[in-house]
């Protein structure tokens, strides 16, 4: 009997910064890297060196590219790591434009503070590099979906969940022990993904609860995209969407191109402002298999939209005065272009911001969806006036419901099943809520806590 010790370094207790390090004894490798999200106690986080000899870590497993799940990987590189890196070839892909456009906008931010004034760091620095991020590509292994791989005597498969193109959930094989990551798990009906594959055994479970506490509404989003890009038109105004670049940037661009087709909404500037647009929409051309699209579709869609690259094109765009449709990034308003549109747009009341996706604790998504009437950007406090609209059944994470389905094919109760990737009331709805269905005990670890598991070797 030998002992296998999980390190929860991230997604414990709160629903970003997922990190999950497993020690067999021989071999030390984590399961997603990601970085913190939202409230500045855990932003700081990403600042800290790991609690662990990094330099010992063997390899790194991703579930799939979003940054909270690969954000930290060139701070990993700079704390030692010297192992390869293993995801499935769309999640690589879209994992190196994320860091890129990750280390992009926090070069431009750090260069703006330190230029304007207002950051508490004399001098204000990037938390990486594009440098340091071309340095942790060069380590990316890419491997094939459903297929067993051996890495060090352990026994790993990559089955795909839907949450984005690319994303898994994570088997792996230690002894007699079947450990599964469930990653951050998709929905069962997405236009645009095929639905989540389900494993059929886990002794030991880590299983997400984003939406534990709540189920999706029934409402037809395309419908609420048209309603409310028209009173925006009627106002006059302009339609700013926070959105993340993957999948459901591409969700709303089939919505809109949907309804132009039906002639259901009028032919006007349809743009997507995020630097890492258009190499995501190459990535949806390069794996077809992976989405519902076809790439006849693909391309049509596209054409309609204008992909804007250069920030000095977004200037330009942001004092237009007719009415436009803008996709920016980030989905949560934590940084990126979306951020100059609000500058300009936020205090105007014949605008409309619209939430589609998640938005965490401590992020200006959540402060805004909860109320605020000011939010700060870049130093400065802007009045919140314009129209705030949410969709929430555009979301890429399974609801409750959709979770519990997700677990239906284990017939044998799990010996540990841990509930991560979840804020507090999320995980612990989560926690009574699988007790109830399938009798099964769960806890909800915290932040840097250390398990041990026995294993029969």
């Amino acid at each position: 009997m030998k002992s296998v010790f999980v390190h929860f370094l991230g997604a414990a207790g709160t629903v970003t910064g997922s990190k999950y390090l497993l020690d067999t004894g021989n071999t030390k490798f984590l399961v997603d890297c990601g970085m913190f999200q939202g409230l500045k106690e855990l932003r700081k986080h990403n600042w800290d060196y790991l609690p662990v000899d990094v330099s010992k870590i063997d390899f790194v497993l991703l579930t799939h590219g979003h940054l909270d799940h690969v954000g930290y990987l060139p701070r990993l590189l700079y704390q030692g790591f010297k192992g390869k890196i293993y995801g499935t070839s769309p999640t690589l892909e879209i994992a190196s434009i994320v860091l890129k456009d990750s280390a992009k906008i926090q070069e431009e931010e750090a260069e703006r503070a330190n230029k304007e004034g207002y950051s508490k760091h004399h001098p204000a620095k990037p938390l990486y590099t594009l440098e340091d991020v071309e340095k942790i590509i060069s380590r990316f292994v890419p491997i094939e979906i459903n297929k067993w791989i051996n890495l060090n005597n352990i026994q790993i498969r990559f089955q795909p969940n839907g949450h984005i193109i690319g994303s898994c959930f994570i088997e792996i094989k230690i002894g007699e022990k079947w450990f599964v990551f469930s990653g951050d798990v998709g929905r069962k009906n997405d236009p645009l993904m095929h639905a989540p594959q389900k494993p059929e055994k886990a002794d030991v479970l880590f299983v997400e609860s984003t939406y534990g506490d709540k189920l999706h509404p029934s409402e037809d989003a395309k419908l609420r995209l048209k309603e409310i890009l028209m009173s925006t038109i009627e106002k006059g105004g302009s339609l700013i969407i926070p959105s993340f670049a993957v999948e459901r940037t591409q969700l709303i661009m089939y919505y809109f191109w949907q309804l132009r087709k039906e002639q259901s909404i009028p032919d006007m500037p349809f743009i997507i402002d995020t630097p890492m647009g258009a190499d995501v929409l190459s990535v949806f051309r390069s794996f077809p298999n992976w989405h519902k699209l076809n790439l006849n579709e693909c391309t049509e869609m596209c054409k309609m939209f204008r992909i804007v690259d250069d920030i000095k094109e977004t200037y330009q765009i942001v004092h237009t005065q007719f009415p436009k449709v803008v996709i920016a990034g980030s989905g949560m308003i934590s940084g990126g272009r979306v951020l100059t549109y609000l500058q300009h747009y936020l205090s105007k009341p014949q605008h409309t911001l619209l939430l589609v996706g998640f938005q965490a604790e401590g992020t200006r998504g959540r402060k805004i969806l909860d109320g605020a009437h000011e939010v700060k950007i870049y130093g400065k406090y802007y009045p919140v006036r314009m129209k705030v609209e949410y969709i929430n059944s555009l979301s890429a994470h399974a609801d409750q419901s959709e979770l519990l389905d997700w677990l239906d094919q284990i017939m044998l109760s799990p010996e540990k099943v841990y509930i991560v990737h979840g804020e507090k009331q999320a995980a612990e709805t989560f926690l009574v809520k699988l007790k109830d269905v399938y009798g099964w005990k769960a806890t909800v670890p915290s932040l840097y806590q250390i398990d041990e598991i026995k294993v029969n070797s």
